[in-house]
């Protein structure tokens, strides 16, 4: 059923803040893009690995001193686990008490000699880093690759108990599990019996769901376990009804005041959403209507959530997240081979460029993370039962590990730690660190100049600029606060969802694509103006969607090199050398009027009058710049607005304060257009983001869907909604050779394949800045040459307090 007054909060724009980039020890095996949630631009997806630090461990000892270190971020998610961790935020939390199998230098390269230590030189400077463990790759003749890790034997984790590669292979086995539903795809690496070990295993909550309530078929499941999940559903049902009311007035009744008269009833909040209810009705009507409409398909009702989904009303939910045996299964991961107390083989049956970030995994404590007593590597047994995460979920809040600091708590907005006193490159030498959850960007400014915070990392934009350097007397360094800015490892942009902008329900049809075209041809033209205004030369616009750190993305002077949307219908160029800025914009709008006319629009007189099947004259974009227009993107949609409406389009710009929300929207594929940003990783992979299916992986994954209810495509950009095979060919290929130069031409065709479906325009390629207090800090002790891969925590049991 569509819902026409609910269209009203589809069209959603996501603009995130980059969070502090990176945790000490946070795993390389973590290279996973996931969005984030903050409220200023760069909000990226996960932040990029780091190195754990390069200081050789010392057997002196070294003692922390009683002070305190308060860093400022944006809100957390609670999901501190090595795990289930998505924004870079929470990522950071769980990094702080972790450390990875592997490390990588300033440039992303990985260490594979960590136990002596390489030394490598950056800038005219020699640097030395240690690991966890050695690494030596062979690549043999049949085609198969070994993975051959060697750790340290003298590492601990924060409680004492030692670190072996026992506690490797139970991450691993966590992480490839068929019930696994983390941001990590290491199941996705052609690893040696991978499709053995998943295949044959489906999760229950998925099988209760597609055999619906009046299921007779008790082969998997008894009868008990069938009537229990529905009643819960049931008694979950009404109360998730409510709080959907509860939020949709709180997101619409001010706006649509005359919708909801008598302030919110469970009748105005559902007829708002368009479902068919009384005047008088119950939300134990409103839930009704929503059975009405979906029957037992539980995972498309999920759609109507604003925010709570039925599943976070289920007080058993997770009793369901087991995995149920439907056919042949292998009991263990062939290519995972243990082969001493501290070194394992992984076997890959082919060549893959990324497995070296995906094996670097967390050296989680499998003691506490899973059941010790149910490990016995002899008999396939890893930490855990096979489709049962239950364990490794519940301490998903409270992280413990080896990294530098122990968790202790989180209240009141502060996440707080303390020195780990048998980290293996050294205790750390400030006892205390707090993670300060503010209220804005704002706040993170302030607070470095009131004392509240002592590191922060701001948006890098003109006006904090000019406060900065207002606070040091004219310049970015000062007595009050040091800035130290790098390229930030991602891009922003603006994104378009495949499925919901298109003709008659065809995404990928020409039609569909010139739809989108138009719209991205208009918010094309004015990305310059836009990044200039807001960052100044601070950050610059991209024309493919990758960031220009990265030693994929296309250059200037490479053959093929276009500007982003810059082609009309008919491929010919929309712009000349010598046109003035008005005269491009007047070149672009026509240009787009084109596109609307090849995608079925109805043109009379220069003006849209009818739109195709599927397709309409109004369109919403929500963008989160704090109310006020405080976002990069922000100035492309009022200019974009207002050449639209000359040609018939209307384009609803609503600004929201809270950010948080709009991944909910995202998730529930409720989003046609937004802006946002990914933060990268160190290699190029395209998979995550745009592989048709990797939510399911390629081989043997557990089956998921969209909001929708159909094939959760398009990855980590589910959003997107791209599913193109000849993309996912390109994709695959570019991960089966080593070759950077075979790469990179890979890469481009995939970006010129992205560029094609007209499902992502980018925007701009910013610098990230870190705050620190001149006054507080000992500026000495912080990370040196600090790199877009290797941040100021890299080095953070070495940073002491003034």
């Amino acid at each position: 059923m569509k819902k026409a007054m609910r269209i009203l909060a589809l069209v959603l724009a996501v603009v995130m803040a980059l969070a502090l980039v990176a945790c000490t020890g946070k795993p390389i095996g973590e290279n996973t893009p996931a969005p984030t949630e903050t409220t200023k631009p760069g909000n990226e997806t996960t932040a990029p690995t780091e190195s754990d630090t390069p200081v050789e461990p010392t057997k002196e000892p070294r003692v922390a001193e009683d002070k305190t270190l308060v860093v400022g971020y944006s809100p957390f998610s609670s999901k501190f686990s090595p795990f289930f961790a998505q924004t870079a935020y929470d990522q950071d939390v769980q990094g702080m008490t972790q450390i990875g199998l592997l490390t990588s230098d300033r440039t992303g390269a990985i260490i594979t000699k960590g136990i002596e230590g390489e030394t490598i030189n950056f800038n005219g400077t020699d640097y030395t880093y240690y690991g966890p463990a050695d690494l030596e790759i062979t690549e043999n003749a049949d085609g198969t690759v070994y993975y051959d890790f060697t750790m340290r034997d003298d590492i601990t984790f924060s409680d004492g108990e030692p670190v072996t590669i026992d506690d490797a292979i139970f991450t691993m086995y966590v992480l490839c599990d068929p019930t696994y539903d983390g941001s990590s795809t290491l199941f996705a690496q052609p690893i040696l019996g991978m499709e053995e070990y998943r295949s044959g295993m489906e999760n229950l909550l998925d099988l209760l769901i597609k055999a619906g309530r009046e299921n007779t078929d008790f082969e998997h499941w008894d009868e008990e376990t069938q009537t229990k999940f529905w009643n819960s559903v049931e008694t979950a049902g009404p109360a998730w009804a409510e709080k959907l009311g509860e939020e949709i007035y709180a997101k619409y009744g001010e706006a649509y005041a005359d919708s909801f008269p008598n302030g919110g009833t469970p009748a105005e909040c559902f007829q708002f959403w368009n479902f068919d209810v009384a005047d008088d009705a119950t939300y134990e009507d409103c839930w009704q209507a929503l059975k009405d409409t979906y029957g037992d398909d539980l995972t498309s009702m999920q759609g109507e959530a604003v925010s709570t989904t039925l599943w976070d009303m289920m007080e058993d939910y997770n009793d369901y997240l087991l995995g149920v045996q439907t056919g042949e299964s292998a009991d263990h991961i062939e290519g995972i081979q243990k082969t001493g107390d501290y070194s394992m083989r992984v076997v890959l049956t082919e060549v893959d460029a990324t497995a070296i970030y995906q094996l670097g995994v967390t050296l989680a404590p499998m003691h506490y993370y899973g059941e010790k007593e149910k490990y016995d590597y002899d008999n396939n047994k890893f930490g855990f039962d096979k489709g049962d995460l239950g364990h490794v979920r519940s301490v998903t809040t409270k992280p413990m590990g080896a990294g530098p600091y122990k968790y202790i708590k989180f209240e009141q907005g502060v996440v707080n730690f303390e020195a780990n006193e048998t980290y293996f490159l050294g205790c750390p030498y400030t006892k205390y660190v707090n993670f300060l959850e503010t209220l804005n960007d704002g706040d993170k400014l302030n607070g470095i100049v009131t004392g509240t915070c002592d590191i922060s990392d701001p948006t890098f934009s003109t006006d904090n600029i000019k406060q900065i350097e207002d606070y040091n007397g004219g310049s970015l360094t000062g007595p009050v606060i040091t800035t130290n800015t790098v390229d930030n490892l991602g891009y922003g942009y603006i994104g378009i969802n495949a499925i919901r902008m298109s003709v008659g329900g065809d995404a990928g049809s020409d039609a569909s694509k010139n739809l989108r075209r138009a719209f991205a041809t208009i918010y094309s033209v004015y990305r310059d103006v836009a990044i200039d205004s807001y960052y100044g030369d601070r950050a610059s616009v991209i024309n493919y969607p990758i960031s220009n750190t990265s030693w994929a993305a296309p250059r200037p002077a490479d053959d093929g090199y276009q500007i982003a949307f810059s082609t009309d219908v008919n491929g010919d160029p929309i712009y000349t050398s010598g046109m003035t800025a008005e005269e491009k914009y007047a070149a672009a709008l026509q240009a787009a009027l084109g596109f609307f006319e090849a995608a079925g629009y109805t043109v009379e007189d220069g003006k849209l009058t009818a739109a195709p099947e599927g397709a309409a004259l109004e369109y919403k974009f929500w963008i989160p710049a704090d109310g006020i227009g405080d976002h990069p993107s922000f100035m492309i949609l009022n200019e974009s607005n207002k050449a639209l409406a000359t040609i018939g389009m209307n384009l609803i710009i609503n600004d929201l304060s809270n950010s948080a929300d709009l991944w909910d929207n995202l998730d529930a594929n409720q989003v046609d257009m937004w802006a946002a940003a990914w933060g990268a990783t160190v290699d190029p992979d395209m998979y995550q983001i745009y592989y048709s299916d990797a939510a399911n992986g390629p081989i043997g994954a557990t089956s998921k869907k969209n909001a929708n209810g159909g094939p959760a495509q398009g990855g980590s950009s589910y959003m997107y909604c791209i599913a193109d095979p000849e993309l996912d060919q390109l994709i695959l290929a570019a991960r089966q050779s080593t070759d950077q130069n075979y790469r990179k031409q890979m890469y481009k065709a995939c970006l010129d394949k992205v560029i094609d479906w007209a499902c992502e325009v980018p925007v701009y390629q910013r610098q990230n800045a870190i705050l620190f207090s001149t006054e507080r800090v000992n500026l000495d002790t912080v990370t040196p040459d600090i790199t877009t891969f290797y941040g100021w925590m890299a080095e953070l049991q070495n940073l002491k307090m003034n």
